[in-house]
């Protein structure tokens, strides 16, 4: 690093700075300008009051109310229970807090926006023995070795002292057998014997009693014990100490009712999320909770998690009705860091991980694999597709006696044999695809301080990732960049600025998809061979040559995302704010498809089509701009111990979005993969018309609202919210609708009859809630109310001169009814804090009915001569209930520790589905929403004589009706209706058959459990997660082995089935948990309960583990803070599921086939403050 030179950037710094995008350049400029135009000027405070005989603890929070500033205190020295009378009208604080201790022994100091109170100082009156004196020094820390500004540090039994300042230092002269009391309000405080000492670090606990949480809200913020609505928040210690790729992750059990789940392992995958279960099945409606970013919508995955401050998830109708028809089924609300006063402070702090492949499928050898397909050929009656020949052939090549895995095709010499025909080889195709261990790597750099006036936050996060694909390595990158300045222009104005720039590259192979995924274990026998005898890699069709060389997907994303928000203050209580946020996002997809090449057995290349006949270039842009104006103001009044608080305003949201697509055949150039670089013709030399598509599309949104909170002494509370909104999406007398919602709470514990109880319990607090909202969030079609004529190029299924021609066809029937989904939610919730606030309990019951979603169409006669339009008609009722318990402690020896559990629940029952032909495996009117209907199991019949028996206790037809040829290895299923008989009846409401509710695949019971533990300077956390509850079943090969020739598959956990021969390869296998393996019949395979699946789980998510260095050791090295730690995610998984599947992603497409593997995460790093 340079020291005389003007550069004090190391040079790979330097570069990595050239390669950052404008957006981030401009991110940086606005830091500099902003570490430029700190100011230490001081603002006025200034309040009014007209207070008669009250507590100073009153007027100190009046005070709080008023100017926002806090105040710290000791309680050993300020008496909050004297009576005062204050009487001002917009005077300067300062007069008050003068008013305030007059006649006292107190003084004030206004330091970085708190209030100091503390004992005036005066020298030690001269002892008759002169004490010898010396000058002492010391810094006063919390619990996590962080500074705390403007602590009282007195000599006991005197009043000389000092307070600490902004990096938690003090000095001064003592006479040299003084005891030092340290205090600050929110700890407890301490004593320390200076004895021969002159430099102390004096770490103060945390007084838990005195500590008030805020809840961030709607357009605000509430303290918690004021809260009527459901909101639940964790704050940033959520995301300290996690290896993850993005903040749903690391969100995932963290709070009740917030339901998130993990799709796939991609690189890019996002999970899923819902609030409180299924909000609605209507057609293109989405049950999705609103996301906002500081205010604003937005992907909370695209967010460097370390840029959170908290996290408010809003579940009831009071809590998100503000946010109206945007909201219907919650929000989350996302605050980001800020700067802070003080000095400037740069943290830096980095993770370096180790990724290893969860459940990876474990494939059998060769010869077991043939010995099985030939087994489960000869069972259905048919001959063994494997000849003895070939057995034997594979058995020497895994023996090590031949060489090559594949014979010449007899018909055509010079080619190789088809692989499926001719191979012999042994061949394992997930080890040869996919690497086992893979790494990952995250830096993170933020700025944060500020003065009085002004406040900065910046900072710049780089994730960089690297998939599990050997072949062709599909990589990950983000950079991330925050700034946020706030700044206090005068008395009555403040102007707050955000942008936030990220951008996201994803690489992988074209051919790398989920269809891959549903084929790779079908299609790749692992007696294919993977590399000819020649050495080069062959396909026919397995999955290794169409990764490697098929070509590559590449996908970049860019948002930038602007944010102003102006408060104005014309008097004390009032309140006009203004935001204007506005949001661009790009999407370019690139991906391009190779030629493919085979080799001959003279190693001469030919192009293999089995992928694609056709190279091409497809080009793919989405751009999108998101514009949102709030304008609200807001009116507190306190007259007697009557709390008010009003607000009203409007909202309005535009969504501008284009697309364009093209794609053209024919690369002429390796390497050239351009639209312009190709040729237009097909794999045969045919001239193809390129593809071209594109759209331009918006929506508008506005609303009116207003919302009332008010409180009696903190005792009887409540809250009234009203929403009126209007969307572009629906006719113009289905386009406005009023949302109303009103709450309610009683904290018994602010009553006078609580008492002595108020020692042991400070907070028990009833609350409930009503609220009607609407839903317009549509998916796919943003106006479902217009007709659209569909219009298609070079698509005829006719010829005019060689030539297809464009078409365009009559559109559909709509209804012009069609409207507003309508969601009506009840909520009941109980609060209690205990034992000095160490013991915390929240318990919620919740009942949400969804009205009017858009199903099935009705029927109409055939005259019609089209379909039937689709209208709002179908209706559900989600019941559940959530609940969290809490305790943090800290022990007299120093020991912190804290405990947090959560645990929810939800069932959701469908009320109204048109269901004509009544069958019961869709939906219907009273169903429990996941049902899984099927037969009762009794067994797989051992011997011919046991299935026989059964056979002859079904005298009306036994199982025909499922299949015939049955024998032993087969099910035995249950006669439920005693009709002698074993078949499904016609599946409808009164004619079932034998088929029953055999479970229920919707998960129950969703829990979350945080332990952590600090000590003197070290660190733990353990966090585990899971489902306590739930069914699930599915059909796929993955899951069956044995299905039909060309879809079945065998890995290890297959070779569990029944066998009743002694002389087989795998031995005898009377007890075995699938049945005898059958190719082309579905007779054992059918919903059953046997194979029932149990997809509970708890899995260990978390285990951090650190060490933060000594404040004394950091000073000496010229830091703030330094912490070195390391962290395990997924480290372990307790499930009775099969180990074929991951229990978080087995429901999501495809639908239980193997996925792409979670992981599990090594990693270890350092946060480091300058």
């Amino acid at each position: 690093m340079k020291k005389n030179g003007s550069c004090l950037i190391p040079r790979h710094l330097l570069i990595l700075i050239e390669k950052i995008p404008n957006a981030m350049k401009l991110t940086f400029l606005f830091l500099v300008i902003s570490l430029l135009t700190f100011t230490a000027e001081a603002s006025a405070q200034r309040v009014s009051m007209s207070l008669n005989n009250v507590k100073v603890e009153k007027v100190l929070s009046v005070i709080t109310k008023q100017t926002g500033l806090s105040v710290a205190y000791s309680k050993q020295i300020v008496n909050l229970d004297r009576k005062v009378s204050i009487q001002v009208e917009d005077a300067d604080v300062t007069l008050v807090l003068e008013n305030l201790i007059a006649d006292t022994n107190l003084s004030y100091e206004i330091i970085n926006n708190k209030i100091y109170l503390f004992e005036k100082r005066s020298e030690i009156s001269a002892p008759k023995i002169s004490q010898q004196k010396k000058q002492i020094s010391g810094i006063v820390t919390d619990s996590k070795g962080e500074p705390i500004i403007g602590a009282n540090v007195v000599i006991k039994g005197t009043t000389t002292g000092t307070i600490t300042d902004i990096d938690g230092h003090f000095e001064f002269e003592i006479p040299s057998n003084a005891v030092l009391q340290v205090s600050y309000i929110g700890y407890k405080s301490t004593e320390i014997a200076v004895n021969n000492q002159t430099s102390f670090t004096i770490q103060l606990k945390e007084d838990l009693m005195t500590l008030e949480e805020v809840v961030v809200v709607g357009f605000g913020t509430q303290k918690k014990e004021n809260l009527t609505g459901a909101v639940s928040q964790v704050t940033s210690e959520a995301f300290e100490g996690r290896s993850v790729s993005n903040v749903a992750q690391a969100l995932q059990g963290a709070m009740p009712g917030l339901n998130i789940t993990q799709s796939q392992g991609y690189l890019d995958a996002s999970p899923s999320i819902n609030i409180r279960g299924i909000g609605t099945i209507g057609e293109d409606s989405s049950g999705s909770p609103l996301v906002l970013i500081d205010g604003m919508e937005g992907d909370m995955n695209r967010l460097n998690p370390q840029d959170i401050e908290s996290v408010s998830v809003l579940k009831d109708a009071a809590a998100s009705s503000i946010y109206g028809s945007r909201a219907p089924f919650g929000v989350i609300l996302i605050t980001t860091k800020k700067g802070k006063e003080g000095k400037l402070s740069i943290n830096y702090n980095n993770s370096f991980r180790w990724n290893k492949s969860i459940n990876m499928p474990k494939q059998v050898d060769s010869y077991t694999f043939a010995t099985y397909f030939n087994e489960a050929a000869t069972n259905a009656g048919a001959a063994g597709y494997f000849s003895a020949e070939r057995l034997q052939k594979i058995k020497d090549f895994m023996d090590g006696k031949i060489t090559g895995g594949i014979d010449p095709d007899p018909n055509n010499p010079t080619r190789w044999g088809d692989p499926y025909v001719y191979g012999y080889g042994n061949t394992n195709w997930f080890d040869l695809i996919f690497d086992d261990t893979v790494f990952a790597h995250e830096h993170n750099v933020s700025v944060s301080g500020g003065t009085e006036k002004l406040q900065m936050y910046a900072s710049a996060n780089y994730l960089g990732q690297d998939g599990y694909i050997k072949l062709n390595p599909e990589t990950n990158q983000r950079i991330a960049t925050n700034l946020k300045v706030t700044s206090r222009l005068n008395d009555r104005i403040s102007i707050n600025y955000g942008m936030r720039f990220n951008q996201i590259d994803f690489e992988k192979p074209t051919f790398f998809t989920d269809n891959m995924f549903s084929n790779l274990s079908r299609q790749s026998w692992p007696t294919m061979i993977a590399y000819d005898p020649n050495g080069y890699l062959y396909s026919s069709p397995t999955w290794a040559l169409p990764l490697r060389d098929g070509g590559r997907h590449k996908k970049k994303t860019n948002e930038t995302t602007q944010q102003l928000n102006i408060v104005v203050e014309p008097i004390k209580g009032w309140k006009v704010i203004g935001d204007v946020n506005y949001q661009i996002y790009q999407e370019r997809v690139h991906e391009d498809i190779q030629k493919m090449y085979n080799h001959d057995v003279n190693g001469n290349p030919y192009q293999y089509t089995g992928f694609s006949s056709n190279s091409s270039v497809s080009e793919e842009y989405k751009g999108t701009k998101y514009l949102n104006v709030n304008a609200y103001t807001e009116y507190v009044k306190e007259l007697g111990g009557h709390n008010f608080k009003i607000m009203g305003g409007f909202q309005s949201e535009q969504f501008w979005q284009d697309k364009i697509n093209a794609r053209r055949l024919g690369i002429i150039v390796d390497g050239m993969d351009a639209l312009n670089a190709t040729s237009g013709t097909d794999g045969s030399g045919k001239i193809t018309p390129p593809t071209v598509g594109g759209s331009y599309d918006k929506w508008a949104l506005a609303g009116f609202f207003g919302r009332l909170n008010y409180d009696y002494k903190g005792r009887y509370l409540l809250e009234g919210n009203l929403r009126y909104d209007g969307t572009s999406r629906f006719r113009s007398d289905k386009r406005w609708k009023l949302f109303p919602s009103f709450s309610v709470g009683w904290n018994m514990a602010n009553e006078e009859f609580w008492g002595s109880l108020s020692d042991y319990i400070s907070t028990f607090k009833w609350r409930g809630s009503y609220g009607l909202l609407g839903n317009q969030n549509t998916k796919e079609v943003w106006y479902p109310t217009y007709l659209t004529m569909p219009i298609e190029a070079a698509n005829s299924s006719w010829l005019i001169n060689g030539n297809q021609l464009n078409t365009s066809s009559a559109p559909g029937l709509i209804s012009m009814t069609m409207g507003w989904e309508i969601v009506k939610t009840t909520n009941i919730g109980l609060d209690a804090n205990a034992l000095n606030n160490r013991l915390g309990v929240s318990l919620e019951w919740f009942t949400r009915k969804t009205e009017d979603m858009i199903g099935p169409a009705p029927e109409m006669p055939v005259i019609l001569g089209t379909a039937v339009p689709k209208t709002n008609n179908t209706s559900l009722r989600t019941n559940g209930w959530e609940l969290t318990l809490s305790w943090r402690d800290r022990l007299k020896n120093g020991l912190g520790y804290n405990a947090t559990f959560n645990l929810s629940d939800a069932r959701t029952k469908i009320l109204e589905y048109p269901n004509n032909t009544g069958v019961v495996t869709s939906y219907y009117s009273g169903k429990d929403y996941g049902e899984i209907w099927g037969y009762e199991t009794i067994g797989i019949a051992k011997t011919q004589e046991e299935m026989e028996a059964h056979l002859n206790s079904l005298p009306n037809g036994g199982q025909n009706a499922i299949g015939n040829n049955w024998a032993a290895g087969d099910i035995m299923y249950q006669d439920l209706n005693g009709d002698g008989k074993i078949d499904s009846g016609s599946s409808t409401h009164g004619d079932v058959g034998d088929l029953k509710v055999i479970g229920n695949e919707t998960p129950r019971y969703l829990f979350g459990l945080n332990l952590g533990a600090d000590y003197k300077g070290f660190d733990v956390s353990v966090f585990f997660q899971g489902v306590m509850k739930r069914d699930y079943y599915t059909g796929s090969s993955d899951f069956w082995g044995a299905s039909w020739l060309w879809g079945a598959t065998l890995f290890e956990q297959h070779k569990d089935y029944f066998r009743n021969d002694e002389n087989h390869i795998l031995g005898m296998n009377l007890d075995g948990y699938y049945p005898r393996p059958l190719f082309d019949t579905d007779k054992n395979k059918q919903t059953q309960s046997r194979y029932l699946l149990n997809a509970s789980y708890i899995r260990l998510k978390n285990v951090s583990i650190g060490y933060t260095l000594p404040v004394s050791l950091t000073n000496k090295l010229k830091l703030q803070n330094l912490r070195v730690y390391f962290v395990g995610e997924n480290l372990w998984t307790g499930t009775a599921l099969t180990d074929l599947f991951d229990p978080e992603t087995i429901s999501s497409d495809p639908a239980g086939m193997m996925k792409y593997p979670m992981s599990t995460t090594y990693s270890f790093g350092l946060s480091v403050t300058y």
